[in-house]
């Protein structure tokens, strides 16, 4: 909470949402959302980027796929957990504390990661400490969600909520590009073998000091919004998501994220493995191409947050939807027919625009949803619950692409994302600033009704 500095007609101008600018409370409250999810993100990729190249060494050279596969599904199921047990807290008693808690525990687990014993110490040890610790990150990063990117939406006047969204969103594809640089740098400074010893260590402990820099940002800057403080409780949140008058929002968002996620799986991690395997890159033009594809993801994510204000979320949503089932599978289908780098890195480029851009109204979007009283429960299961069925693709994908061939099947995953976007915008109403929505206040003081 913030010192009293001055009278009251000045703290209420500085914590109203409403008030002319924004808010210096409002402002703090934003920033801690973007470098909030800057800091998730981070630790979501660790162990995916940092320990590849270290696999060997810690945990043995047999089944070395099949252990990154372990420690990823680890922190998946940890996510929508953490989301369940989080989601009702910041409804109770605030999204600041929440997220205090949540930033804690994402220090302290990765942190310990960075503090394990290698194999030599441990053997098999090591990698269940690794399983264990990843896990409960993916509690704390579930329950993250839950209360700082809502907090930073409730804070924000309606004009700006689309831009907040998209740079909040946007931050993701930044921190998958900050590993991978930090890693290259690390690699070529210390070499494989000195990275394998003990290099990896750094970007966890430097994942668990940002963690600490944004617990002490929330402790110092950041207070609960007017539009919560005001808010009668619920007396039991998550009920109300799952079987009350709210579970029918729920369903709807979560096929949005379902496609959402698909697109991210099949246009991100398949096509990685794809253009080394099937294009023939080697490592560094591989980097290269998804770092080029990164960057102007995540532009497009801000210039989509803030478009979704002016032409409404809902009107985006099936927009997006509908033109990504055409040009996704397209674009995709055209990369692996390119005999120039340049023409293979544009059509890379824009696989991603048109497809993991659609992330950025959503953070508005799924505040907007749900009334505040459950706004934390119904968000954060939304987030992280759909993430589990795309991210099993390494068990359909196989068949499906048996049957159809390797290309032929993604396109039609990324057809069916599209799909997926564009049924579940049209279930549920509008919920931005647009001619004909209802006001953007209202929606996030008590949420839309389904219709």
């Amino acid at each position: 909470m913030y010192p009293h500095t001055g009278p009251a007609t000045t703290l209420e101008t500085r914590s109203n949402p409403q008030a002319p600018g924004m808010p210096l409370a409002a402002k703090r409250a934003v920033r801690g959302g973007m470098l909030g999810n800057y800091v998730d993100q981070f630790d979501i990729f660790l162990p995916i980027i940092a320990l590849a190249p270290a696999a060997a060494r810690l945990y043995g050279s047999q089944n070395m796929a099949t252990n990154a596969g372990l420690i990823f599904v680890a922190t998946l199921i940890g996510r929508p957990l953490g989301a369940a047990i989080f989601g009702p807290v910041a409804d109770r008693i605030g999204r600041t504390a929440t997220t205090k808690i949540t930033m804690a525990g994402v220090a302290i687990t990765t942190l310990l990661v960075a503090l394990v014993p290698g194999a030599v110490l441990l053997g098999p040890g090591t990698l269940f400490s690794i399983l264990v610790l990843r896990f409960l990150s993916g509690v704390f990063i579930g329950g993250g969600y839950t209360s700082a990117v809502p907090l930073a939406i409730e804070w924000t006047v309606p004009r700006r909520r689309g831009l907040v969204s998209g740079l909040i969103m946007w931050m993701s594809p930044w921190a998958n590009a900050s590993i991978a640089a930090l890693v290259f740098i690390l690699l070529r400074a210390l070499g494989t073998d000195r990275y394998s010893a003990w290099g990896w260590r750094i970007p966890f402990a430097l994942g668990a000091l940002m963690a600490l820099a944004m617990l002490i940002y929330y402790r110092r800057y950041v207070s609960d919004s007017p539009v919560w403080k005001q808010t009668v409780r619920a007396s039991n949140p998550l009920k109300d998501i799952i079987f009350g008058a709210h579970h029918r929002r729920l369903w709807q968002v979560l096929v949005l994220m379902t496609g959402m996620w698909l697109f991210t799986n099949m246009a991100i991690a398949v096509l990685t493995g794809q253009l080394k395997a099937d294009v023939h890159l080697d490592d560094q033009d591989v980097s290269f191409t998804m770092l080029c594809a990164t960057v102007a993801s995540a532009i497009a994510m801000a210039g989509c947050g803030h478009l979704s204000t002016f032409i409404g979320r809902r009107i985006f949503f099936v927009g997006f939807g509908v033109l990504s089932t055409l040009l996704a599978p397209i674009v995709y289908l055209a990369i692996f027919h390119q005999t120039t780098r340049t023409a293979l890195v544009l059509l890379v480029v824009s696989l991603q625009i048109v497809t993991v851009s659609v992330y950025g109204p959503v953070a508005a979007y799924l505040t907007e949803r749900f009334p505040t009283a459950v706004r934390s429960s119904g968000y954060g299961l939304a987030y992280s619950l759909s993430i589990v069925l795309p991210a099993l693709y390494p068990y359909y994908l196989p068949p499906l692409q048996h049957t159809l061939g390797s290309h032929l099947a993604v396109a039609a995953l990324l057809a069916l994302a599209g799909i997926l976007v564009a049924i579940g915008a049209v279930a549920g109403p509008e919920t931005g600033n647009a001619a004909g929505s209802r006001p953007a206040m209202d929606n996030c003081a008590g949420g839309t009704q389904d219709g």
